[in-house]
């Protein structure tokens, strides 16, 4: 673990891996709720780094922060949330066959993992999630499509995510939800945010 400072008032704190960012993020959340955490503006897990905004004094935290011990990931107390998916998605078939199974197996794979949000970002409401094991992993596809539309959900490495709106996109393209991803009018506007543990619940094509 590494604190590096970022202006004045920050601090990005560089990880080994997802797992140790998870777990540094879950940490870092934890001790807020409970005060025991300096006051921080805000709290942004990316794929291997944390960023602290906010901070009056990021060197001492910087000090501070080399003296704990976190605890390793673990499922949070919070209810899963549950997204219905109908998989349907156009690259469905050829992610089974990289896996080596069947389309229904593919589906039964996906559906039956408990996923996690590591962090957002690309668009506001996309969430990278974590969870399938790496014999699952697919690339990217070759050659991005022009327009995702709004609800797909793909994959693409070890990260599972869906799109809020329509955009171009590379990720191989397995499902659909009709679930709001991203709501202005909502509180918060994400239906997702890092730390979330999620579901993807098979509907009917």
């Amino acid at each position: 673990m590494r604190a590096l400072p970022v202006g004045d008032r920050a601090l990005l704190v560089e990880l080994a891996d997802g797992q140790e960012t998870g777990a540094l993020h879950a940490e870092l959340v934890r001790r807020r709720a409970a005060g025991d955490l300096p006051a921080v503006t805000e709290i942004v897990p990316a794929a291997r780094t944390v960023l602290l905004d906010g901070l009056a004094d990021p060197a001492g935290f910087a000090v501070e922060l080399a003296g704990w011990r976190v605890p390793p990931l673990r499922s949070q107390e919070a209810d899963v949330v549950e997204v219905p998916v109908r998989y349907d998605g156009p690259d469905l078939a050829e992610v089974a066959a990289l896996w080596g199974v069947s389309v229904e197996q593919a589906v039964a794979v996906h559906s039956a993992v408990e996923f996690r949000v590591a962090f957002c970002g690309f668009t506001p409401g996309f969430s990278y999630l974590t969870g399938l094991p790496a014999r699952y992993e697919v690339p990217r596809r070759a050659t991005p499509r022009t327009s995702v539309p709004a609800g797909s959900l793909g994959l693409a490495g070890p990260y599972t995510g869906m799109y809020p709106r329509s955009s171009p996109g590379g990720w191989q393209l397995i499902g659909t939800t009709d679930s709001p991803l991203w709501d202005p009018r909502r509180e918060p506007a994400a239906l997702l945010s890092p730390g979330a543990r999620v579901r993807f619940v098979p509907e009917s094509a």
